[in-house]
């Protein structure tokens, strides 16, 4: 007698006709890792390349079609631009009169009063003639740069300060910080030109950077660039900015100190009027080849990054960054400096110098330039003030401090 099975055996289905139309799925293609390194532009590709772009910021620095057609069009633009050229132009025939004729006589003479009116002339009429037209001209060209701009890129294009109270603190602050920083560039240029044999060369180079710097400043604010933003914007497209600032740099370094700021206050409004109708360029740094062409777009999309033989960025602004953030500790209360003077930004929040913490130079004091701490931040800071000194306004309960665990309100 058989014993039957405990485990049925498993019956299949014959297989369908249809079984033949199945569709596998190809096996996984395997890319070479060669294919995964980063490509380069050769040395000769990468230099041909800043050489371009060093043409068209010296063809941008030369628009002055663009100046006379925008000042013939638009009332608004004119009017300032005839202002500030009558001031300018009284400033640069006063300052001249003194360097050619009055200091030369000056010297010669015999009689104290007559050594001594070089000194009368320069206190009494050069120096709060320089002075009030600086101050009008800054004011004259901001209005120049808003309206430029409107007209180029729209009403809704600029970014509208805050009206708040903190943003004008953050106003405040960004006038007192672009007199620092330009403070810290003159600086820096007169330094330049004692280091031996490389020195005057540096210092032009520089002086042209700075040059393009506050010509493009005014759009980049208008943009809400903040000031690391700015600075890396322009140490990325060194080889551009350098050549559009050339031309400002080569015209005032002939003179005295005061006639050269008089002349480049001159030719100020038109050269902010070509900083807004230009095209900085590359546009991709890091990939330039293809932000040469025109529309920037390619049949390959392929990443070429330009040769490490020639730098991406140059620190510029180095030198200046770090005497900005040096002044700011030095002028801070008791020596303290607040995450809004100069601190950094970092995943939203603005770290101290007290956080030990390194700096990028381009990053240091972007907090207190552009207002990178908005209200909230500063809102912020102040409740944690009041958390450290809570007020007391009402009893404790009939528990005691102790026993019930109720504190007194904070006074708001």
């Amino acid at each position: 007698m058989s014993r039957p099975s405990r485990h049925p055996r498993p019956q299949y289905a014959s297989p369908s006709p249809s079984a033949s139309n199945i569709s596998f799925s190809p096996a996984p293609q395997y890319v070479s890792s060669r294919s995964s390194y980063p490509t380069f532009l050769s040395l000769q590709e990468t230099a041909w390349l800043q050489l371009a772009c060093a043409g068209r910021g010296l063809v941008d620095a030369f628009r002055w079609d663009t100046v006379v057609r925008l000042v013939a069009s638009d009332s608004e633009v004119r009017s300032n631009v005839l202002k500030s050229l009558m001031l300018n132009t009284v400033s640069l025939i006063s300052v001249y009169f003194f360097d050619w004729l009055l200091h030369p006589l000056a010297q010669e003479q015999q009689k104290w009063f007559h050594r001594n009116l070089g000194w009368f002339y320069q206190v009494l009429w050069l120096l709060p003639v320089v002075g009030i037209s600086l101050y009008l001209n800054s004011s004259w060209c901001t209005l120049i740069a808003k309206r430029t701009f409107t007209l180029q890129h729209g009403s809704r294009a600029a970014a509208q300060p805050p009206s708040t109270y903190g943003g004008m603190l953050n106003a405040l602050a960004t006038s007192a910080y672009r007199g620092v920083m330009v403070f810290t560039s003159v600086v820096v240029s007169f330094a330049l030109a004692y280091i031996p044999y490389i020195g005057p060369p540096m210092g032009f180079a520089f002086l042209c950077w700075v040059d393009a710097y506050y010509c493009f400043e005014f759009i980049w604010i208008a943009r809400g660039f903040s000031l690391s933003r700015r600075v890396r914007h322009l140490e990325e497209r060194w080889a551009y900015y350098f050549a559009f600032g050339l031309p400002t740099a080569a015209l005032c370094m002939w003179g005295s100190s005061l006639a050269n700021a008089a002349l480049f206050a001159l030719f100020f409004p038109a050269y902010i009027i070509m900083a807004i109708y230009s095209r900085p360029l590359p546009l991709d740094p890091y990939n330039p080849a293809l932000s040469m062409i025109s529309g920037g777009h390619a049949e390959d999309d392929v990443l070429r990054y330009p040769s490490p033989l020639i730098p991406i960025r140059i620190p510029i602004f180095a030198p200046v960054i770090f005497l900005n953030d040096w002044i700011v500790r030095v002028l801070s209360v008791g020596g303290k400096s607040t995450g809004a003077s100069t601190g950094y930004s970092v995943g939203g929040k603005t770290i101290g110098v007290g956080a030990r913490h390194r700096r990028a130079p381009s990053d240091s004091v972007e907090s207190i330039e552009e207002g990178e701490v908005n209200e909230l931040d500063s809102m912020a800071f102040k409740s944690q003030m009041l958390d450290g000194s809570r007020v007391r306004v009402r009893g404790l309960g009939q528990g005691g401090a102790s026993g019930s665990g109720r504190v007194g309100r904070k006074h708001d």
